[in-house]
């Protein structure tokens, strides 16, 4: 059940900054004729790109194997295949990404409940799983929506409205299915050489998550619903607080004849949103707890080479770009990293599953269309 909270495309990001900064600043410029409403198109940027990624050592919850030394396997390999969309409006912009992400074998997809096990217990040898997951971010600038300048200071750049929403569903035995919505603002900062950072304090609300184990009939939960089983297996959470972070800065201190390169990155912190299976009657205290915890979802870093521009100029400035950066996800999907027994901890031990935080380094090649 891989929810992957996915960054704005930095470098459509970064030129939507300047056409930002470009309308802010309109009044100040000498103008020789006004161009007539009908010749403004109504977007005004339009960005759309294609990412192949591969990420070594990525995680699942509660999908974790044994070695033959008897150490615990909690990572597995995935392929991830992604689309985003960015525009740039007269009074904001929006942004969409939808990934494929395809699992090794230590994150099985239906019928098995773990890797090797079929949900009758049995061995079995299943595919990795597959998802597909949404996400959609949309500002609406508070400089466009009053015709001011008045939200444009010193390095702050404007202060926006944000809505958005995010979706998954992937074909594993628990059937994920996430839905929730934010909506907050955003203060957009400039930073040197062309730079950004983004801060957003926001509402966040998961209203339903699929969890084939707690479903009634399902054969894994009790027979009570709404206090041992879920009648229909979705979970409802509590609205709670959520910060996002972005930021994209070109390294524009290196020589002229080296630079393309840029640095970019993301963090993403969602508050306890009540308990993660939503039977009180399975939770417990200490290690035996199912209550959800604060999450982090990060990228602190992705370094990228605009491999278009180093080979035929400025003219095809991040048309393909190459990169590598580092990911860490704690307590992933709001999981206690240190409880939930069965997913992030082995049940009789305590043991870590190593299943609940990810690691790891990982790349891609992006190109723009």
């Amino acid at each position: 059940m891989s929810f992957r909270f996915k960054a704005i495309a930095a470098a459509a990001l970064s030129i939507a900054t300047l056409a930002i900064s470009g309308l802010a600043q309109a009044a100040d410029l000498p103008v020789k004729a006004a161009k007539k409403a009908a010749d403004v198109p109504f977007f005004l940027v339009i960005d759309n790109r294609v990412t192949f990624s591969w990420m070594p050592k990525g995680t699942d919850p509660g999908m974790w194997s044994v070695r033959p030394d008897g150490s615990i396997n909690g990572t597995t390999a995935k392929q991830v295949y992604s689309f985003t969309h960015f525009d740039l409006w007269a009074y904001g912009t929006n942004f969409f990404t939808i990934s494929m992400f395809k699992s090794g074998k230590n994150d099985p997809a239906s019928p098995c409940i773990a890797p090797g096990l079929s949900a009758s217990f049995g061995a079995a040898d299943c595919a990795g799983a597959t998802e597909i997951y949404g996400l959609f971010r949309s500002t609406f600038g508070w400089n466009q929506l009053f015709n001011t300048k008045a939200f444009t200071m010193g390095p702050l750049q404007d202060i926006s409205f944000e809505v958005g929403m995010d979706g998954n569903s992937e074909n594993t035995f628990l059937a994920p299915a996430k839905r929730d919505v934010v909506a907050g603002l955003q203060f957009a900062f400039d930073l040197p050489y062309k730079g950004y950072i983004n801060v957003a304090p926001l509402m966040y609300w998961e209203f339903s998550n699929h969890n084939a184990f707690t479903q009634c009939g399902g054969g894994f939960a009790g027979p009570l619903p709404g206090v041992s089983c879920n009648s229909d297996g979705n979970v409802s959470y509590n609205p709670t607080w959520a910060v996002e972070i972005n930021y994209y800065m070109d390294l524009g201190f290196l020589p002229p004849n080296m630079q393309f390169w840029s640095i970019s990155g993301r963090a993403g912190w969602y508050g306890a949103k009540g308990d993660s299976n939503g039977l009180p009657a399975l939770s417990g205290p200490g290690r035996f707890s199912t209550a959800s915890k604060v999450e982090l979802n990060s990228e602190p870093i992705r370094l990228t080479f605009d491999a278009s521009k180093a080979v035929r100029g400025d003219k095809y400035s991040h048309f393909v770009d190459l990169w590598v950066s580092y990911r860490y996800w704690q307590n992933k999907f709001g999981l206690d990293h240190n409880a939930m027994p069965g997913v992030c901890t082995v049940a009789a031990t305590g043991q870590s599953t190593k299943s609940c935080t990810e690691s790891t380094v990982y790349g891609g090649i992006t190109v723009k269309f």
